[in-house]
């Protein structure tokens, strides 16, 4: 990726469009915090004179950012930066949804944490190679008082160095994707009906090999690197998971 100073440049021999690599470079200025979350960047003009391109360029690599919902145009008050960690945008990979149509995220406790090397199936699901490390970690969520969501949830150590030395449950990914400058793009999940182990099971207030809803997903970035792998196992009984699709 480009400095983020830097305009990318126009040669002929470039090997991506001209309007990727201006979305590259602005993009870096928005993971860096260079232009920071909820604030207004320059209009297309400016940014369009600043990197030497057309102004259609220019507007197709915005068009792009919002797209990927890293920016929002807001008719006569000009472009703002996505606060990643907002309501609108840190519920989009939590799809569970009560019958009354309340989302439902839930209260989460820690129940352990810890750095170690990824075992095989998490160097499968997050690309990884041995010796390579993860921070490895394991929550419950409750709502209203009953535990009803088992997640284990892996995250390349090389990526976020240190989370796995703090005390309190780690943030949503959302949030420790934007303090570690990580551009979160799709999700790939998997949705199936399991058997609960006996730890699953003791902590859903379930008979050991209940049947639960496994929802296996994982979260990559822009460029297409995973990020997070969370295999969660759940009772779902009056809740529903929403499957949206374009």
């Amino acid at each position: 990726m480009q400095n983020m100073h830097t305009p990318p440049p126009s040669s002929r021999f470039a090997t991506r469009p001209l309007y990727l690599q201006v979305r590259d470079v602005l993009a870096e200025r928005i993971a860096s915090h260079a232009w920071k979350p909820s604030t207004v960047i320059p209009n297309e003009g400016d940014l369009a004179r600043e990197f030497g391109v057309s102004s259609g360029t220019m507007r197709k690599a915005l068009d792009l950012l919002e797209a990927e919902r890293l920016l929002t145009r807001r008719q006569g008050r000009g472009t703002y930066v996505n606060d990643q960690a907002s309501a609108d945008l840190s519920t989009r990979y939590t799809k569970i949804w009560g019958l009354k149509g309340e989302h439902i995220t839930g209260d989460i406790s820690l129940v352990r944490s810890e750095e170690t090397e990824a075992n095989e199936a998490e160097c499968l699901r997050l690309r990884l190679k041995p010796p390579d490390r993860v921070h490895r970690v394991q929550r419950v969520r409750a709502y209203k008082g009953e535990a009803f969501l088992v997640e284990d949830i892996a995250l390349p150590a090389q990526l976020f160095p240190g989370v796995a030395e703090r005390k309190e449950t780690p943030p949503r990914i959302v949030s420790l994707a934007q303090e570690f400058g990580i551009l979160l793009g799709k999700c790939e999940e998997r949705v199936y009906v399991g058997t609960a182990a006996a730890d699953v099971a003791q902590r859903l207030n379930l008979a050991p090999d209940a049947p639960v809803l496994v929802l296996d997903r994982v979260i990559f970035d822009l460029d297409g690197r995973p990020v997070e792998w969370r295999l969660g196992r759940g009772n779902f009984v009056g809740k529903y998971y929403l499957a949206e699709f374009a």
